[in-house]
């Protein structure tokens, strides 16, 4: 009897199939074959009939060339580290893809020459922050601290308090993160208390730069002392403050958060900040400040294998110029607004009711902000189909319920929502 296995069709009659050759041009010849020689395989083990290998390998193609796949965040976490933090504004995206092919990024159309790069969102972010002299934009927050500590103190000590000597993600650490560069760390005061006085013992002719740190992933209470930006620029050396989560200019809903702006209004030469966090932009790293220093930073060597591409430079001046973004629309809902969406999105679902709730910032912003939020409460068995279906629902299990929290969903996407719920049950 002939072998079954030779019925397995060949790769090259397989990509003439239309739906794979479609397939082909939209996601990519390689991508295709690759799915093409799995339904191959699972023939010739038996798993499938060899007539039905197009077939399986059609149901097997993903959605997209890409594995990253688009999310709800129901999560009441305005800015999500683990789902990408910021979403972007439609005016960021639109930039993205107008950047996406050849552009003008670093050429002059009407005189011909070479321009500076990204000259576009270094406006617009020198517009938001009138107190900066100068500005720079590097890959992420701790590129901007890098690149500073490698201009300002290569072979020098960093002056900053112990209490402020952080973590960040994924168990890096700030003073192993500077002390990379060739930089020593000088702490200052305890974890608890620090004077000026501390840091004004601690000067000397091996002092590179005082550094202020904002603890944003956590807070201290009780007896506790800081030294603020306007007392430290009292110290005869250069003040370089990060405030991490990227707040330009001051929020009410955020009082004890820091900004750009009135941190170098109180005398910091150097801000250094995250743009993908409540800036509501891409990734990227913000270097504002002293003219001077802001050109030694850019002159730096390192600066080339620390610059944005394009795409990133788009993002960012449609975020600074266009309408408010996402986080900070999160930021500013209207809680009876949603109160009113989760009892309307509720009223039309099986098992759920309308709930108040408790968002949060997120993103190592503010960590004792509670924002009033309301959500669409559901049985905790809803929380894994909603994560793997799609489009993907991320929500919060809170006391056994999976509660999808209105803060952090857009409202074009409620109805997604409720279909992705009624998919739950079918």
């Amino acid at each position: 009897m002939t072998d079954p296995r030779r019925r397995v069709p060949r790769t090259d009659v397989l990509l003439a199939d239309p739906r794979l050759a479609e397939a082909s041009r939209v996601l990519g010849r390689t991508l295709v074959k690759t799915v093409v020689a799995q339904s191959q395989q699972r023939a010739r083990s038996g798993e499938i009939e060899p007539e039905r290998v197009a077939d399986d390998a059609v149901a097997a193609l993903p959605t997209s060339a890409a594995t990253l796949r688009p999310v709800i965040n129901a999560t009441g976490v305005v800015v999500h580290t683990n789902l990408g933090r910021a979403p972007l504004s439609q005016a960021a995206v639109d930039a993205i893809v107008t950047a996406s092919g050849a552009t003008d990024v670093e050429f002059d159309l009407e005189t011909g020459r070479r321009a500076r790069r990204g000259r576009g969102a270094l406006t617009a972010l020198a517009r938001a922050v009138p107190t900066a002299q100068g500005v720079h934009v590097v890959n992420n927050n701790a590129a901007a601290l890098l690149l500073t500590a490698m201009t300002l103190a290569p072979g020098k000590e960093i002056v900053v308090s112990r209490g402020e000597l952080i973590e960040i993600g994924d168990g890096f650490r700030l003073p192993e993160l500077l002390e990379s560069t060739g930089s020593r760390i000088r702490e200052v005061g305890t974890t608890n208390r620090t004077h000026l006085r501390d840091y004004a013992d601690a000067l000397g002719p091996d002092t590179g730069f005082v550094l202020k740190v904002h603890p944003s992933n956590y807070s201290l209470t009780g007896f506790t002392s800081t030294v603020g930006v306007r007392e430290l620029a009292e110290l005869d050396v250069p003040l370089v403050a990060d405030i991490g989560s990227g707040l330009l200019a001051p929020h009410p809903l955020l009082p004890d958060e820091p900004d750009a702006t009135t941190m170098l209004r109180d005398g910091a030469d150097l801000v250094t900040a995250s743009g993908d966090k409540l800036l509501g932009g891409p990734q990227a790293g913000l270097l504002l400040g002293d003219a001077e220093l802001i050109e030694r930073l850019r002159r730096h060597p390192a600066a080339r294998a620390l610059r944005v591409d394009k795409l990133t430079l788009a993002a960012l001046e449609a975020t600074l110029v266009g309408p408010p973004s996402p986080v900070l629309q999160a930021l500013d809902a209207d809680v009876a607004e949603l109160r009113a969406r989760a009892q309307t999105l509720a009223a039309q679902l099986p098992d759920a009711k309308a709930v108040e709730c408790i968002a949060a910032v997120g993103g190592g912003g503010a960590p004792d902000v509670a924002l009033p939020s309301a959500a669409v409460s559901l049985p905790e068995s809803y929380a894994a189909p909603l994560r793997t279906g799609t489009p993907a629902v991320v929500g919060r299990l809170e006391a056994g319920r999976c509660l999808l929290d209105l803060r952090t969903v857009a409202p074009a996407d409620d109805s997604l929502l409720a279909e992705a719920v009624l998919a739950c049950t079918s």
